[in-house]
């Protein structure tokens, strides 16, 4: 991480459905090559954030801006900026693994010869090349996810958004999972991560723990722990849930 200038910045940011307040004038900021976690329970407002800050969805107040665009006038830049994998991963099952790459590219604006170029990378990187004509519904779970992952990334984006990621997937494939974060945030890409799994904190240079809807707790997971007299992370969220 650099000291640069921010390339997520939040202030006060909120989002109310009707009587309901899903996010509660959240501010904070995210450095180049972070890798940032937004960790709460189901129902926090960690998915909800998440959207608003992809230009999925229009904020009721606040400010916040993605890669130096403003979430509200330039969502359309934002995107081209960002890749994003949703909790379900929104790959198709009917095609073969090389047509899920030509589709997600094409969307994106690639040429067909830099498709090509990013999908045989990815695909030699993973240990898939044999596998590329593979329809999408004949792989395991594990290898969906990361294959969501790669396309994501297809167009080299400065950012990467991953709205649970790991949502029933087992141990072992999480961690592998968390193996290929690593390594990419490493590489120079932000990474913005939501999840509910208290141990993944421990993978990420700084966390936002959020409580119905507000940032009850911004801080690396050591500084946390520390703060909070905690062994783990599960037993600084317990503290904050307590009040």
């Amino acid at each position: 991480m650099s000291n640069t200038r921010p390339i997520i910045q939040a202030e006060q940011l909120t989002k109310v459905f009707g009587n309901f307040t899903a996010v509660n004038r959240i501010s904070f900021e995210v450095s180049p090559g972070e890798i940032f976690g937004f960790l709460g329970a189901n129902g926090a407002g960690k998915t909800t954030a998440m959207r608003m800050l992809t230009g999925l969805l229009s904020p009721s107040a606040g400010k916040a801006t993605v890669a130096g665009f403003d979430i509200y006038k330039q969502t359309e830049k934002i995107k081209r900026h960002i890749g994003y994998m949703s909790q379900k991963f929104s790959l198709y099952d009917d095609l073969s693994i090389r047509e899920n790459f030509r589709f997600y590219g094409g969307i994106y604006g690639l040429s067909t010869s830099m498709i090509r170029k990013q999908t045989d990378d990815m695909l030699e990187k993973m240990g898939l090349t044999s596998e590329k004509n593979t329809l999408l519904k004949a792989l395991p779970l594990g290898w969906k996810q990361k294959l969501a992952f790669a396309i994501a990334m297809i167009h080299r984006p400065e950012i990467i958004f991953l709205d649970e990621p790991t949502g029933g997937v087992d141990p072992v494939t999480r961690r592998q999972f968390w193996d290929l974060i690593t390594e990419t945030a490493y590489q120079g890409t932000t990474i913005f991560v939501t999840t509910h799994y208290m141990d993944e904190a421990e993978y990420c240079h700084r966390i936002s723990m959020m409580v119905d809807g507000k940032i009850k707790a911004l801080d690396s997971p050591k500084s946390l722990k520390k703060q909070f007299d905690a062994g783990s992370m599960d037993e600084v969220f317990l503290k904050l849930a307590r009040g």
